[in-house]
């Protein structure tokens, strides 16, 4: 199948938010010690892969432009949390990241794609892993997760953990609301 921007995937991917989605919500998240998955994620993340499906974790880290951390802290975390998703089964295929925010600190203070509700790093792993768009999802709690999905030519699907619950009275019409990742995974897996 050929995606909107001209490439070609095969493969079907679940694209999942972090912080929020896969982990309890922390503000400015980089310590492994502070990282706490929500419960029935692991499971969640391991029977996508059962089912087939890539599982690909994009995240925006502003942070790292406000100087709160650095971007080996969040590859240092994102080692941390592919550890504790393997000790259940799991697997992540690829983990990405916009360290960008406009009001940020240079190099990273600048206007970029990857930013959601910008699509790019979902058009990034997609050409990098060989995915259909038009094939997969976007989970994430946050409206800005929704619109990413969608612009990319995913379906999305809205949590109500972290910040889900005040975000999903702005929802487009049409997108469906879950309890949580387990729970999105479940109607992902029947439709």
């Amino acid at each position: 199948m050929s995606n909107s921007n001209g490439f070609r995937g095969t493969k079907r991917a679940v694209f999942i938010d972090r912080d929020g989605t896969l982990n309890v919500e922390k503000d400015y998240l980089y310590r492994v010690d502070d990282c706490v998955l929500i419960p029935g994620a692991v499971d969640a993340v391991r029977r996508l892969n059962e089912a087939g499906w890539l599982v690909v974790v994009v995240t925006n880290q502003s942070g790292v432009a406000r100087g709160y951390y650095g971007e080996q802290e969040v590859a240092s975390l994102h080692r941390h949390m592919a550890d504790e998703l393997a000790q259940g089964g799991g697997q992540v295929s690829g983990w990405y990241f916009c360290p960008h925010h406009p009001a940020g600190q240079e190099p990273y203070n600048r206007q970029c794609d990857c930013r959601k509700p910008l699509p790019g790093m979902l058009l990034q792993a997609a050409r990098e892993l060989e995915i259909d768009l038009s094939r997969s999802w976007m989970v994430g709690d946050k409206l800005v997760d929704v619109q990413a999905g969608q612009a990319a030519g995913c379906r999305a699907v809205l949590v109500r953990t972290g910040y889900g619950r005040q975000e999903s009275a702005g929802l487009p019409d049409g997108v469906p609301v879950c309890d949580d990742l387990a729970a999105a995974v479940e109607l992902i897996l029947v439709v």
